[in-house]
């Protein structure tokens, strides 16, 4: 499954198996997300995406005068 050479740096979330990868079993880049300390963080992947989306839509809202 490994492509990355990272050699077990970090935790990551599969986006395909819907679960914590490490080591030199993770899917390939285009399928995870990471890399996290904990498997915790790895756990919670999706959760802190939407929230950094919503921050970064907020914050374009400003940049460009709209209301959000």
């Amino acid at each position: 499954m490994n492509d990355s050479g990272l050699g077990g740096a970090g935790y990551f979330w599969c986006l395909r198996h819907h679960r914590v990868e490490i080591g030199d079993d993770v899917c390939p880049a285009q399928f995870r997300l990471g890399p996290f300390a904990t498997a915790d963080e790895a756990t919670r992947a999706l959760e802190t995406v939407e929230k950094r989306n919503a921050e970064w839509d907020a914050e374009d809202a400003r940049w460009t005068g709209e209301s959000s």
